[in-house]
């Protein structure tokens, strides 16, 4: 079992930044890759961003590339979402989650947190 909290989430203009922190509980957090996603009103919840067990890789959908920056450090049992260069666009809830397999795909994550709310105003 995996218990995950997210914090860091705020209203900010545009252009700015925010950091995203997802807690996780359990001793096995290493064992799994973790994925941010986010889920704008009226809309599917749609993936972000997703990271390795090990740290090691990091994958990014187009449109937050070269923005956004996931990290994670295993000994906090922590998962971060640098946002830089926030735009309008980017308003949503957002959540992150847990998988034993990397990848975007959200079917294959099978804890989440509760979300955060990043709301960004031009």
């Amino acid at each position: 079992q995996v218990q995950l909290v997210e914090s860091g989430g705020g209203l900010v203009q545009a252009g700015g930044s925010l950091r995203l922190s997802c807690a996780a509980s359990g001793r096995t957090f290493s064992s799994y890759a973790m994925g941010w996603f986010r889920q704008a009103p009226g809309k599917e919840r749609e993936y972000v961003a997703h990271i390795t067990s090990n740290g090691r890789n990091t994958y990014y959908t187009d449109s937050v590339k070269g923005r956004f920056t996931i990290s994670r450090d295993n000994a906090k049992n922590t998962v971060y979402l640098q946002m830089n260069s926030l735009e309008p666009e980017d308003t949503a809830v957002y959540y992150c989650a847990a998988s034993l397999l990397a990848t975007s795909a959200r079917n294959y994550y099978g804890y989440w947190g509760q979300g955060t709310q990043v709301t960004v105003s031009s």
